[in-house]
């Protein structure tokens, strides 16, 4: 039945040949172009991206480093998601105005709100420079050196290729180190804030719903970019003038129906599209379950507590989430890498790979790839297995092990550099953790710290380990070091801190939580981290070999993508619902229906605002309605992952239709095997953004700032 599946699979994949990829968004024309035209689009390539007149991506900046967001009208405004601009929502609120839990609105550009830590950046132009990035390392045959040199070619680039005074140069790595890229840019400085629901809206279905379709989430927010009089950036002045952008997103409120095209712009974070099945196995089999495990466990004990705390829930409400994010979508990637049976696609793509290779007669250059990889990944596995549990056990769910981790580099500093350098980390350190002790609880991280320290112990490569954890009794150890140890208070870590820092650290290493995470970390620094840094690097020489193999053996118009690295891309695809299980179909539009069902008065996830509720009572949506109904969300086959949040959604002609937000739970495995069939990307429909903005918010001035069309 599997080798049935599998070619089932591989028959299958020609018809889906037309979706998925994050393409370079300078270099369309060609296959890609033609590919976007067939699945129904009415634009060009150069309509995309064209350097000498405006294109859709001179309306597309990263917003601030992480996210997406787009411009949509002549002044500047700018879209991204709620959860993308929550940080700057979250720092103007106050107990007397609290703009998560009611919302914003900006009613006049007076009212907009600045924001000190926040930029975009545009990308003005896109360029090839890997001749010269190459420079000199074609004779240097040892990787460390070799990568030595990349970055001094980089790092004199990047200082002297030319460019405008107020523009930046960055130039990134494509196809594993074969391409490299020069992006011109421009980052905008004073970005305000227009506009934001309340997060009953922005968030609503917060974690229960977060990776799931059916979704009914209103994901956006607004801001505008400001420069200076001669419309170039600036930073934060009352003399800045709205942003006149070289393009701005008309706004559709036509709707979306199955089949439509859809194209989304921008910048995703990272994926892993070509490693090898046995990386893919090592990840499925290895590495995720160790880290679900580790997630479970502390994810059990804060619910137990914040169920019968409230106070505690408030604590713990964010950490929460963040511990939950990547636990969900780690069991979802592994659910489908199996489904889709990943593994053995990639199997079969190698053994066909090695044959292209014997027919070119390159067997001396890529014959013994895929052996070297099976040896390589074999090697690593326990380094690789020993280094998870250190990050999830150590530096990531247990509170007062990570303290004492940022302790730990206070010793390193002054061993390295001296009482001066001791002295500014202390203080900043002190300064960082007063907030994180203002949410700290020592029960539940006491709890935590007892289940994760024996999955430490018990599962995590026995060679590795400190003698503290050997055959130890975990209940005796946590109720030593949580009994004794300064760490589990605020006033405890000053007091540690207190002194010169001689005496500091010397009072450190008497400190039972320290004295076992010195032990930790020492042991994993001794054993694993160097070993696991040596093998690493020449698997990505592997990869590199391998992916330049790749690049020279396929046809010419093959669907060979560059991995995501967070610079600008285009993906494309098409309004589509899909099949998560047997005799299960999902649509791919939800409706504002969908909202009230889910709606629990009172609850953090699923209340839903009395406005909104007599809004849907008297089917008051205005113009953007559609048969009676308010469309809320849609999905599409487009190939995104983090990095994405707030990305126009596209249509044939280049109007704005959505905004990305998520994928589902079954197709979270894109990030390492893109399926058709499954990946699913989600998007809030414009619609409802522009109903909430102007039914709900009453800011129709915000509205008609915008280019609308479609009715």
């Amino acid at each position: 039945m599997k080798l049935l599946r599998l070619l089932v699979l591989l028959l299958i994949l020609p018809a889906y040949a037309q979706q998925g990829g994050m393409w370079i968004p300078s270099l369309l024309k060609g296959m890609n172009e033609k590919e976007m035209k067939s699945l129904g689009m009415k634009m060009s390539a150069s309509d995309i991206y064209d350097v000498n007149h405006s294109s859709l991506k001179d309306a597309v900046p990263q917003f601030n480093g992480g996210c997406t967001s787009e411009v949509i009208s002549s002044k500047g405004l700018l879209l991204t998601n709620h959860h993308c601009g929550f940080g700057e929502i979250q720092s103007h609120s106050t107990v007397e105005h609290d703009y998560l839990a009611n919302g914003f609105w900006a009613m006049s550009q007076a009212e907009e709100l600045p924001n000190p830590d926040l930029e975009v950046t545009f990308i003005v132009r896109i360029e090839d420079v890997t001749t010269q990035v190459l420079e000199g390392t074609t004779t240097i045959t040892n990787e460390k050196d070799k990568q030595k040199k990349i970055q001094e070619n980089i790092a004199n680039l990047t200082k002297t290729l030319p460019k405008e005074s107020w523009q930046g140069n960055s130039i990134r790595t494509f196809y594993e180190g074969n391409q490299y890229m020069r992006f011109v840019t421009e980052t905008f400085t004073d970005v305000r804030l227009v506009g934001a629901p309340p997060s009953s809206i922005g968030k609503f279905g917060s974690d229960t719903d977060n990776w799931v379709w059916p979704r009914h989430t209103g994901d956006f927010s607004l801001f505008r970019i400001y420069a200076n009089k001669d419309n170039k950036p600036a930073d934060y002045s009352k003399e800045n003038v709205p942003y006149t952008p070289k393009y701005f997103f008309p706004v559709s409120i036509g709707g979306v129906k199955e089949d439509d095209f859809t194209l989304v712009f921008g910048y995703p974070g990272k994926t892993t599209e070509y490693l090898p099945a046995v990386a893919v196995d090592q990840i499925v089999n290895s590495l995720n379950p160790a880290k679900i495990e580790v997630r479970d466990a502390a994810l059990k004990i804060a619910d137990g507590f914040m169920r019968k705390d409230q106070a505690i829930k408030i604590q713990y409400a964010a950490k929460y989430a963040q511990i939950a994010n990547y636990w969900k979508k780690w069991i979802g990637e592994t659910q489908g890498l199996k489904k889709s049976n990943a593994i053995a696609l990639k199997r079969a793509y190698e053994k066909d790979f090695l044959a292209k290779v014997t027919k070119a007669g390159k067997q001396a250059e890529y014959g013994s790839l895929m052996a070297e990889f099976e040896k390589n990944y074999a090697e690593i596995a326990p380094y690789a297995l020993s280094r998870d549990y250190f990050i999830e056990v150590v530096l990531r769910n247990t509170e007062l092990l990570a303290t004492a981790y940022k302790m730990y580099q206070l010793e390193i500093a002054f061993n390295r550099s001296g009482e001066q350098s001791f002295n500014d980390r202390r203080n900043n350190t002190i300064a960082a953790l007063e907030e994180v002790y203002k949410d700290f609880n020592k029960n539940v991280d006491e709890k935590v710290f007892e289940q994760l320290i024996e999955l430490y112990g018990t599962k995590s490569p026995k060679q590795f380990l400190p003698k503290e954890l050997i055959n130890a009794n975990y209940k005796t150890l946590t109720t030593e070091i949580y009994g004794q140890s300064k760490l589990t208070s605020y006033s405890g870590v000053k007091e540690l801190l207190a002194g010169d820092a001689k005496t500091a650290i010397a009072r450190l290493n008497k400190d039972k939580g320290y004295q076992l995470v010195k032990a930790l970390t020492d042991a994993f620094n001794a054993n694993v981290a160097t070993r696991y840094e040596e093998i690493n690097l020449k698997i990505a020489s592997l990869q590199r070999t391998y992916m330049k193999g790749i690049l020279e053996l396929s046809p010419k118009d093959a669907r060979i993508f560059p991995d995501a690295n967070s610079t600008l891309r285009v993906t494309y695809g098409k309004v589509d619902g899909y099949e998560p299980k047997d005799a299960t179909y999902y649509k791919p539009v939800t409706y504002l229906d969908g909202v009230i069902e889910k709606y629990v008065p009172g609850d953090y996830e699923f209340d839903v605002p009395a406005k909104l509720i007599d809004l849907y009572n008297k089917k008051d949506y205005g113009r953007y309605g559609e048969n009676g109904k308010m469309p809320v969300c849609f999905i599409g086959t487009n190939h995104t992952t983090g990095g994405n949040s707030g990305s126009p959604a596209i249509d044939a002609r280049g109007n704005l239709i959505g905004l990305n937000f998520d994928r589902v739970w079954e197709g979270t495995m894109s990030d390492i095997h893109y399926d058709p069939s499954i990946c699913r990307n989600v998007m809030v429909d414009m619609r409802y953004v522009l109903f909430i903005i102007d039914k709900y918010a009453g800011a129709k001035h915000l509205v008609d700032e915008m280019k609308v069309v479609g009715k």
